[in-house]
Parts: structure tokens; C-alpha cells; sequence
């Protein structure tokens, strides 16, 4: 498991953990039964607060996507997969739609507005 921590974005550190992990859940770098780096291992590899990635696995457990046995570790539940990639598709259906709208404010045709997308898009291999 990597995670990349930046000290410098407005988003707290225990958040950006959480979203990684959910991301590699979603992604199936991590799968069911996979388990974790200890809080301990963790932090130490990051350089932050045992507390801060004790955080993350707490919020990441209440909402069900790892299961934490006492004395054993911490591990992926699987479970929420399809879910984490629906609020990806969501999350960028939401960005699209407010591009459109945009668009339609600045009275952007729909063809220029198709060509910026296969512009933008072709740079991304999609």
C-alpha cells in the first residue's frame, strides 16, 4: 500500500489517508482480507502522529471499509468497493455537469464545448 502525503494542501493528513485507501480500494490495488500497515508502521513510514493515522482507521472503520481485530491488525472489509467507485463517478458526473452549465452561462456552443472534451480527453488517453 502507498500512500503519498502532501504537507502542503489545505486537506488534513488523517483525510488524505482515507481518501487513498478508499481510492485503492476502488481501484482493487487493496481487496478483501488485505490487511493494513499497523497505525505504529504506518505513521512511522509517513513521519506523522500515530494518532492522526489511528484517526483515519477509525473513520475508515465506522464507515465500513476496514474491519480492526484487537491484536491482530487492520483489514479490508471489501464490501464497499462498488460503492467508493459510484462517488468517483458521481463526484465527476457533478464536475461535468457544472462545466456545462458554465458553458451555457459564457454561451459556449455544445460542438466547441464536445471539442474541448476530446481535447482534454485525448492528452489523458481517454
Amino acid at each position: 500500500m502507498k500512500i503519498i502525503i502532501n504537507n502542503s494542501s489545505m486537506i488534513p493528513i488523517y483525510t488524505q489517508i482515507i481518501q487513498q485507501i478508499k481510492a485503492q480500494i476502488a481501484a482493487s490495488v487493496l481487496n478483501e482480507n488485505d490487511p493494513l500497515p499497523s497505525v505504529r508502521a504506518l505513521s512511522r513510514d509517513l513521519n506523522i502522529s500515530a494518532l492522526t493515522v489511528k484517526k483515519a482507521y477509525d473513520e475508515l472503520e465506522s464507515e465500513g471499509f476496514v474491519i480492526t481485530v484487537h491484536g491482530k491488525g487492520t483489514y479490508v472489509s471489501g464490501s464497499n468497493s462498488e460503492y467508493i467507485r459510484e462517488n468517483q463517478i458521481k463526484e465527476v458526473e457533478d464536475s461535468l455537469k457544472e462545466a456545462c452549465d458554465k458553458a451555457e452561462r459564457y454561451m459556449i456552443p455544445k460542438a466547441d464545448l464536445k471539442e474541448m472534451f476530446e481535447m482534454l480527453t485525448e492528452d489523458n488517453g481517454g
